[in-house]
């Protein structure tokens, strides 16, 4: 079997996402529902394993090249290319943390080969969205292990063949003394507790969960989730969020650019004023661009020497990212509906970008910008050298 590359997997993930996510991603919004054509082509073109290492017979992409693969979706289906996003991070909990296990080894082994989604439930009832801290606990009874939820949001745990848990390490640990536990389709039942009927990233399907599960005890991850935490997920959501929503902007002024091409055309000679506004805008894009660029580059750089990621330089580093990305992306978005007019107002025309619109202000929101920057400030008042 033909190991695959970069340059495969995203020439693919182009294709796809422009003949399955972009042809079905109006209908998914609309009724609010999974986005199973993309998902299902994204298995089949061997995407959902592109992180894991080519020992474990995945693709072992770089974050930069993962982040590349989600914003080229993102362009076509913002919520599709997020649920894409939120299963690389939680991939990387696994491939980087968890493959001193042999057993781990091998359920990395058999997500190439059939090519499982991983959710994730972090959020849980009166936390207040804190994903450091925990009420609930994991249950170890000899090589089994239990474990009961209140999640808050859920994002695509219906339709996902594993959710890693976050939970308290057992009944005594305190709330920040948290593990993540897989649990694997057939070893838990859902409760749905909320519905999940939003502005935008629809597709998403996030509503509330209540979980219980139960398993071979060496599904519960032996790392510290403060580690994998700060090594991997936070780096790879913020990363990866970045670059989708830029994707979805990058989508929406397409669109503006195809109108205004269309309309020099109208007047040979004459350059629209819509194309200065388009040529500001698609400045401001390469900006944003060039922003997730270097952070996953300067990420990728460190390899596995991970005591860095731990230190306040690098917690502000991917705080700011994420809150400039949350905040650029909106407005460009906005600049592409100013360039398009009520071509891009009526959600009935090749135009619209009412759904570009409403997903992308979902940046701000998800983990929100206010809380990330009271940490930040907190940081800033002891770190000097910044």
């Amino acid at each position: 079997m033909t190991q695959p590359t970069f340059d495969s997997l995203f020439a693919v993930a182009k294709k796809l996402s422009a003949d399955v996510a972009g042809v079905h991603a109006q209908d998914v919004d609309a009724q609010a529902r999974f986005p199973h054509e993309s998902v299902a082509a994204m298995k089949e073109a061997g995407l959902l394993s592109a992180a894991v290492p080519c020992q474990w017979g995945g693709a072992g992409l770089s974050l930069s090249q993962l982040a590349q693969i989600c914003a080229a979706w993102a362009a076509q289906c913002g919520s599709s290319a997020m649920v894409l996003a939120m299963h690389y991070s939680q991939l990387a909990c696994l491939t980087r943390h968890a493959t001193d296990d042999v057993r781990l080894q091998a359920y990395l082994r058999e997500l190439v080969d059939r090519q499982y989604l991983l959710a994730s439930m972090t959020s849980e009832q009166g936390t207040f969205g804190a994903t450091r801290t925990s009420i609930c606990a994991v249950e170890v009874t000899g090589d089994t292990f239990q474990i009961a939820k209140d999640a808050t949001t859920g994002s695509y745990c219906a339709h996902a063949d594993a959710i890693l848990i976050t939970c308290r390490r057992n009944a005594e640990a305190p709330s920040s003394d948290q593990v993540l536990v897989l649990a694997q389709k057939g070893q838990f039942t859902l409760e749905q507790t909320s519905q999940w009927d939003t502005l935008g990233m629809r597709g998403t399907c996030s509503p509330g969960f209540k979980i219980q599960a139960s398993g071979p005890a060496w599904q519960v991850l032996s790392c510290a989730f403060a580690d994998s935490s700060a090594e991997s997920m936070v780096p790879y959501s913020h990363v990866l969020w970045a670059a989708l929503w830029g994707g979805i902007a990058h989508g929406a002024l397409q669109r503006a650019a195809t109108a205004v091409r269309a309309s020099a055309r109208k007047s040979p000679g004459q350059t629209p004023h819509t194309a200065h506004m388009l040529a500001g805008a698609v400045a401001d894009l390469q900006a944003m661009r060039q922003m997730w660029q270097l952070v996953a580059t300067e990420f990728d750089a460190l390899g596995d020497d991970r005591t860095a990621l731990h230190t306040m330089n690098w917690a502000l580093k991917f705080n700011n990212l994420k809150v400039k990305a949350a905040e650029a992306a909106p407005r460009l978005v906005h600049q592409a509906l100013q360039i398009l007019g009520i071509q891009g107002y009526k959600n009935d025309g090749p135009h619209a970008v009412g759904r570009h619109y409403r997903d992308v202000l979902s940046a701000s929101l998800m983990i929100s910008n206010e809380r990330i920057q009271s940490r930040s400030a907190e940081m800033l008042l002891v770190l000097k050298d910044f």
